[in-house]
């Protein structure tokens, strides 16, 4: 028969509540910084689960309007579970994390994806379609994902953490605040902005620290936005359950911290708030290779996927190449910026001729397993990028058809309440 006697349950060393505001929650914090003390420490071998809430905070509601993606308080974002501390690993050192479980919460089986303000967040095509806040609601039902925004599409998640890092060193922090700074001032006037300097509006620690160690952090800390040497908010959508990461260690335990949960994502993220975002439990374990940084020239982390992939085999894939086709037709020289986008308008102009408005087109690239690929990055003038649309996501037939595509009523995704798009 079974026995409780050596049946130990994983201990959960970070409890949050994803319907409470992130600031008022404990083992959470939204910059990144070496004097931030680990929330917890573990030795290496153990497994243990962590709560995350979702990355603005509780900031989102499961409704119909997108009021709440026009007036979210991006100051206070991400928000980060940790850090955590893992004995014995020290800088130039390689942190070993295997994740093992990513999991919404049980009384939370919901998430969503947002279109955001051009002044306010943005977006791949923020100035495109100079941006206004819209947004989808997904409901989880096991490992599958529908919308009541978006008909006719389901698909299965590959639910991953958007965002997992090590904390810089002080003159790793400082080099990033230097050279991000400097983009700043150059492009004083972008909208949205290139980059976000540290700002202590917004910033928070969920710890009991001195004020004076608060005010440093507050003031020097690095925003959670971009991905980094460290790791940070890369947007990896492969990095699912049963993946290994490698991560450069920079301070005394490496003091990992992971938010930014996705129940699914395609490749890019285009929309800002472009994957399903989503509150819930992860699951780790973690080892160190002594001398890693060295050992593997490792400026930037590495890892290897999961084996768990849902399979949609059949895809429907649309190029694009460095020529801003959907505007004004320059030419450009082998950005692959460029092509993606063109991809991406391709992948949106053929969904609207079945019957998605181009707010649900943009979400469902945004959300669903679609993959990305660079083509060609060799011939000059043009860098070519596929974006793959898998068929399996959808309930009908949209391969192309002698007699074109059947045009169908969609609705429309939650707007503002406005009605402004």
């Amino acid at each position: 028969m079974a026995t409780k006697a050596n049946s130990v349950p994983h201990p959960t060393l970070i409890e949050l509540d994803p319907f409470i505001p992130a600031n008022e929650q404990k083992g959470i914090h939204n910059r990144w910084h070496p004097d931030i003390p680990a929330f917890a420490t573990v030795k290496p071998g153990e497994v243990f689960k962590i709560n995350c809430v979702d990355w603005t905070g509780a900031q989102i509601g499961n409704n119909d309007f997108a009021d709440d993606i026009k007036n979210i308080d991006l100051t206070k974002i991400h928000n980060l579970s940790g850090p955590i501390a893992v004995e014995g690993a020290e800088p130039g050192d390689c942190l070993v994390v295997d994740i093992l479980d990513v999991t919404p919460f049980e009384k939370m089986p919901w998430g969503y994806t947002g279109i955001f303000e051009l002044e306010n967040g943005g977006g791949l095509f923020a100035r495109e379609f100079q941006s206004k806040a819209a947004k989808a609601i997904w409901d989880f039902k096991g490992v599958y994902a529908t919308s009541r925004h978006i008909p006719g599409v389901r698909f299965a998640g590959v639910s991953h953490p958007g965002l997992i890092g090590t904390a810089p060193s002080a003159e790793l922090l400082a080099t990033w605040n230097k050279r991000e700074g400097e983009l700043i001032a150059a492009n004083a006037t972008a909208v949205p902005p290139v980059a976000l300097a540290p700002n202590v509006t917004g910033a928070y620690v969920g710890q009991d620290l001195p004020d004076n160690l608060k005010d440093k952090i507050y003031a020097e800390g690095a925003r959670t936005i971009p991905g980094r040497e460290h790791g940070g908010n890369c947007d990896i959508k492969n990095l699912s359950k049963g993946s290994r990461c490698y991560f450069p260690v920079f301070i005394k335990g490496a003091n990992l911290s992971v938010g930014d949960l996705h129940f699914s994502q395609g490749d890019g993220e285009i929309s800002f708030c472009g994957a399903i975002e989503m509150a819930g439990i992860i699951t780790f374990s973690t080892s160190i290779i002594k001398g890693g940084v060295e050992k593997f020239a490792l400026k930037q982390p590495i890892f290897m996927p999961s084996p768990v992939d849902p399979l949609y085999s059949a895809k429907l894939i649309f190029e694009g190449i460095s020529v801003d086709l959907h505007g004004d037709g320059k030419q450009y020289d082998m950005d692959a910026t460029v092509a993606y986008k063109q991809a991406a308008l391709n992948a949106i102009a053929y969904l609207m001729k079945m019957g998605y408005t181009r707010e649900q087109a943009y979400l469902l690239l945004s959300a669903a397993p679609v993959e990305s690929h660079v083509g060609a990055i060799v011939d000059s003038p043009n860098a070519c990028v596929t974006l793959a649309l898998p068929l399996g996501i959808f309930e009908h037939d949209i391969t192309p058809k002698e007699e074109g595509l059947t045009k169908r009523d969609f609705g429309q995704c939650a707007i503002r309440s406005d009605g402004v798009l």
